[in-house]
């Protein structure tokens, strides 16, 4: 019996286990700025980061990248591309975070 429920406990906690890893890019020679926007997306069946998002069998926001993090943030002259990646068992959080003025 406590073999059970060390398994369940295990799988329990394999389950609510993240990771999580920043990308960092330099998109220009613009200083960084003040602003900061935001774009995320959920992917369920993902891929793992680097690869295509387009990969994954089913995402949540089908406006996600550079585009929509710079329109979030008011941003006209893009400095840095910053993507947040946070896998779990079976979904995968990404985020772009773009700076500028």
């Amino acid at each position: 019996m406590k073999n059970i429920q060390f398994i369940i406990a295990a799988g329990l906690v394999a389950l609510m286990a993240s990771c999580s890893t920043v990308r960092p890019y330099t998109a220009t020679n613009n200083p960084i700025g003040s602003k900061t926007g935001n774009s995320e997306t959920t992917l369920i069946l993902g891929a793992s980061a680097g690869t295509l998002i387009q990969a994954a069998l089913y995402s949540t926001n089908g406006d996600f990248g550079v585009i929509e993090a710079a329109k979030d943030g008011g941003i006209d002259k893009i400095a840095t591309v910053d993507i947040k990646t946070t896998n779990f068992f079976i979904f995968q959080k990404v985020e772009v975070i773009v700076t500028g003025e």
